[in-house]
């Protein structure tokens, strides 16, 4: 093979399916021919502006077939690409450029004003100016750079909840192991119309669905951002087939007046990720007879860890599925002794689809792995005895209630069942006596009301009494990262309610 890296994917499906749709982006759609071109236009580009083998190349902005373009067209000339999160402040772009080193920049309309308050100056071409861009490098013949699954492809930024975001190297070999593992799991088909719902700047939905679509010659539909309405038309103009999605948007479909109407016919496949989804979400969707490849990963492992096959999901309402084909995951103590099964434990992954480390942060990289090689998640699961991994919480955001400890997934799994609740993100706050207790951040379904004895005369069923949240927020919303995680570090910075 000539050419192992993703790099040589747009030749290749333009010579096995140029005249397939590629993508769709509002009323334009673009076949696996044309868009070859285009990526061969703007690498062409890329060369003439000084970017060499091994330099990086920055995407900023909404979702967009520039984005596609761009990370192709780096991954074309060996390149590295590095997809930003446009919802970020000018100083948060600003250290990502500067830490990555980008060399040039492609961002949309809307980040204008951010890119002019840079401080850290990197050559780039705004969208306005792009069509431009590719209209003068039609004539260059430029030939793809051949690169190892070991190379490096991509460095996409951690979410930052606390602390410096890290730049997470995936190599072309971890995406494409993912990729392999994402096709065991799901059977996508090359009439596959995959609703690309969630930022592609964000791990998931550019590996778990856009890529595995490109490899099997499905066609992409790209929405610049989510709205529940334009997913319900989308999914019924274009007989979407696929998508994915976290639980606030798989929430708001459901709760949407249009959800018991809606044509939805078409979906053969809902994957859910990000964090764990609620049961009664799960179940809300199995009435409507479909149902939730629900998986689990990060960034880091590219980001496939774990997943539930469809199959499966019925029989296994909550889990987030066992190991993936080509990779282990094991559960441990702090020792690294395997937990039994039921015994909370932190999520180790090891394999082809793992990150070799962080972006020149040797510090980061070495405290990511366990002393025996394998990633150390943060994340806390319990193991059954048939191997089905359920996410308890993150390590960090585990807090002790009397002595007991208490995750905060679960109780917001079992909060979410109350039907005036939309949402609800659950801390650890100090007490003078029990050490610390739960308070609870809810958004609530429009017109319904709430009180914290309401709630905690429905928890009492529920949950054991010391995970039952002493203090309840009503809340408009829920701060959160790009990929819609929620954020709860602002919320640990709240006074008490008197």
């Amino acid at each position: 093979m000539r050419n192992a890296g993703l790099g040589s994917w747009p030749e290749r499906r333009a010579v096995i399916s140029p005249d397939r749709v590629a993508l769709v982006h509002g009323s334009r759609s673009t076949t696996y021919a044309e868009l070859y071109e285009r990526i061969r236009r703007l690498a062409a580009a890329l060369l003439a502006a000084g970017v060499s083998p091994g330099d990086r190349v920055a995407y900023l902005g909404p979702n967009h077939p520039a984005f596609v373009e761009t990370m192709f067209a780096t991954y074309f000339i060996g390149g590295v690409f590095v997809p930003l999160n446009f919802r970020l402040t000018a100083p948060e772009i600003d250290y990502q450029l500067r830490d990555s080193g980008a060399r040039y920049l492609i961002y949309g309309p809307e980040c204008a004003e951010a890119v002019a308050g840079l401080s850290h100056v990197v050559p780039g071409t705004p969208l306005t100016a792009y069509e431009k861009l590719l209209s003068e490098h039609g004539e260059a013949q430029v030939a793809a750079v051949a690169v190892s699954l070991d190379a490096p492809a991509c460095i996409l930024y951690t979410s930052g909840t606390t602390g410096r975001p890290k730049g997470a190297v995936l190599t072309h070999g971890n995406v494409v192991w993912n990729c392999y593992n994402l096709l065991v799991g799901v059977d996508v088909g090359g009439d596959e119309v995959t609703l690309i719902s969630a930022p592609l700047f964000h791990v998931a939905a550019l590996n778990q669905c856009l890529l595995p679509t490109f490899l099997k010659g499905g066609c992409s539909v790209i929405m610049p951002a989510w709205g529940v309405e334009e997913c319900f038309e989308l999914i019924a103009r274009h007989r979407v087939t696929w998508m994915f999605g976290v639980t606030t948007m798989y929430a708001g479909l459901a709760q949407s007046p249009r959800w018991a109407d809606a044509d939805l016919s078409s979906v053969r496949n809902l994957i859910v990720g990000g964090a764990s989804i609620p049961p009664e979400l799960i179940r809300i969707y199995l009435a409507r007879g479909l149902k939730f490849c629900q998986g689990y990963g990060m960034t880091e492992t590219a980001p496939g860890a774990t997943f539930l096959e469809a199959p499966e999901s019925a029989g296994h309402v909550g889990s987030a599925g066992v190991p993936v084909f080509f990779a282990e995951v094991r559960c441990v103590r702090p020792d690294l002794s395997l937990v039994e099964p039921g015994e909370p434990g932190e999520v180790q992954v090891r394999g082809p689809n793992v990150t070799p480390g962080y972006w020149e942060n040797a510090a980061a990289t070495s405290s990511s792995f366990a002393e025996d090689g394998w990633f150390r998640t943060g994340d806390i699961a319990v193991v059954s005895a048939d191997g089905h991994y359920r996410i308890v919480d993150r390590l960090k955001d585990m807090f002790v209630s009397g002595g007991e400890n208490v995750y905060p997934a679960e109780v917001e799994a079992a909060i979410f069942e109350h039907p005036a609740i939309a949402e609800a993100a659950v801390i650890g706050v100090p007490d003078e006596k029990w050490g610390e207790v739960g308070r609870a951040f809810v958004v609530l379904v429009p017109s319904h009301s709430l009180t914290a004895d309401e709630l905690r005369a429905f928890l009492a069923g529920r949950l054991g009494r010391y995970k039952i949240p002493k203090y309840l927020d009503i809340v408009a919303d829920l701060p959160r990262t790009g990929s819609n995680k929620v954020r709860k570090a602002p919320l640990r910075e709240l006074p008490l309610p008197k």
